[in-house]
C-alpha cells in the first residue's frame, strides 16, 4: 500500500506545481482538468500524508526505544507506539476504502426516468411524488434539475417523466435509486378508505457524450407530430414534437416539452445516447465474472428496492433492511441516510472481495 500512497502524494504535488505554471493558468481547459483531478485526490492525499507521517513517527519511536535504558521512559515509549499503531490501523482502513477503484461514471450528470407501474392513477400520483422528492434532493445538493419530457395525467400524476440532473457527483449518489419503488397508502381516489399498494419504476442513466456513443443516422426513424396537453388538448399548432426510434435496438424516445422541433430532437437524442450507453455498459457488466459484481443494486427494474408506507410513517429500503420513520422528510428530499448506508454496504462488500 505504501507504494500506492507515495504515487498519490507525488501526483497531487505535481498537480499543485502544474496549476501554478503559466502554461496551465493560460489554458482554461487544462486548468479545469488539473483542478478537477486534484480535487478528486484531495481526501486521499490528506489521508496518505497523515499515514506516512505516522509511519515516520513510529520509526522514530522504535529507534528511541532501542537507545533507552530508563524503565519509565521505555514504558512511555511503548505506550506511545501502541497509540500510534492504533491510529495507523484506523487510518489504514480508511485508506483501503479510498483506494478502491471508482466507478468511471460517478462524475457524470444523469437522466432519470420515472414511470408509473401497477396501480393506475395512484401509481401516476406516486410517480409525481418521487419526481418531487428527487427535485428537492437535487436542490439540497446544489444540482440543477430540468424536465426533458413528461406524460401527465389529469389530476397531477405522471404516467412517465424524464428529467436531467446536473451537478458534481450526481450519478455517484442517484445511481442507488434505480429499481421498483412501492407505496402503501389510501389513494385520494379511494372512497372506502382501503390501503392500496402501487408501484413506480426509476431508472438512473449516466449521460453520455456524442463521442462515446456513435449513432448512425441511417439507424434512426424520426417522426414529428403536434405536441398535446392534458386529455389530448393541442398546445402547439406546429409539428414540434419528436419521436425517435433506434432501429437496431428498438428503443423509442420522444420529446414534446419544447416549442422548437430542433430543441425536442436534441433532448430526445440526449436521452437516446444515455440509454444506449447504459445498455452497452450493462452488456459488458453481464460478461464480467460473478465475483466482480460489486455494485449495490444492478438497477434492474424487477428489483423492489424501497417501500413508502404512509399509515406507519415508514420508509424501508429492502436492500439494507433500513427503516426510517420520517416519511414526510424522505419525500421532501431527505435521502442521504439511505444513500450513505448503501454506499457503506457497497464498500464493505468490495473490501471483502479484494484478494488478501
Amino acid at each position: 500500500m505504501l507504494d500506492k500512497l507515495k504515487t498519490v502524494i507525488d501526483r497531487y504535488e505535481a498537480l499543485t506545481n502544474l496549476l501554478a505554471s503559466p502554461e496551465v493558468t493560460q489554458d482554461p481547459a487544462k486548468l479545469r482538468q488539473y483542478a478537477q483531478e486534484q480535487a478528486e485526490l484531495a481526501e486521499l492525499y490528506q489521508a496518505a500524508s497523515a499515514y506516512m507521517r505516522l509511519e515516520q513517527e513510529m520509526a522514530d519511536a522504535r529507534a528511541l526505544l532501542e537507545e533507552t535504558e530508563d524503565p519509565d521512559m521505555v514504558q512511555m515509549i511503548r505506550e506511545e507506539i501502541e497509540s500510534l499503531e492504533a491510529r495507523r490501523e484506523e487510518l489504514a482502513q480508511r485508506l483501503r476504502v479510498l483506494l478502491l477503484p471508482t466507478d468511471p461514471r460517478d462524475r457524470r450528470d444523469v437522466i432519470v426516468e420515472i414511470r408509473a407501474g401497477a396501480g393506475g392513477e395512484e401509481a401516476a400520483l406516486f410517480a409525481a411524488d418521487l419526481f418531487r422528492m428527487y427535485s428537492l434532493y437535487a436542490a439540497k445538493k446544489g444540482w440543477k434539475c430540468e424536465v426533458l419530457d413528461a406524460n401527465e395525467t389529469g389530476i397531477g400524476g405522471y404516467k412517465e417523466i424524464i428529467f436531467e440532473v446536473r451537478g458534481q457527483g450526481a450519478y455517484s449518489r442517484l445511481k442507488y435509486e434505480s429499481g421498483v419503488h412501492r407505496v402503501q397508502r389510501v389513494p385520494v381516489t379511494e372512497a372506502s378508505g382501503r390501503i392500496h399498494t402501487s408501484t413506480a419504476t426509476v431508472a438512473v442513466l449516466p449521460e453520455a457524450d456524442e463521442v462515446e456513443v456513435h449513432i448512425d443516422e441511417k439507424d434512426l426513424k424520426v417522426d414529428v407530430y403536434r405536441s398535446s396537453g392534458h386529455g389530448g388538448q393541442s398546445v402547439n399548432t406546429t409539428d414540434s414534437a419528436v419521436r425517435i426510434t433506434h432501429l437496431p435496438t428498438g428503443i423509442v424516445v420522444q420529446c414534446q416539452d419544447e416549442r422548437s422541433q430542433l430543441q425536442n430532437r436534441a433532448r430526445a437524442m440526449s436521452i437516446l445516447r444515455a440509454r444506449l450507453y447504459d445498455l452497452e455498459y450493462r452488456r459488458q457488466f453481464e460478461e464480467m465474472d460473478e465475483a466482480r459484481r460489486m455494485q449495490v443494486g444492478t438497477g434492474e427494474r424487477s428489483e423492489k428496492i424501497r417501500t413508502y408506507n404512509f399509515p406507519q410513517n415508514r420508509v424501508t429500503d429492502h436492500r439494507i433492511g433500513l427503516s426510517i420513520y420520517r416519511l414526510e422528510d424522505v419525500l421532501a428530499g431527505d435521502l442521504d441516510e439511505f444513500i450513505d448506508a448503501l454506499i457503506a454496504k457497497e464498500q464493505v462488500e468490495r473490501l471483502q472481495a479484494q484478494p488478501a
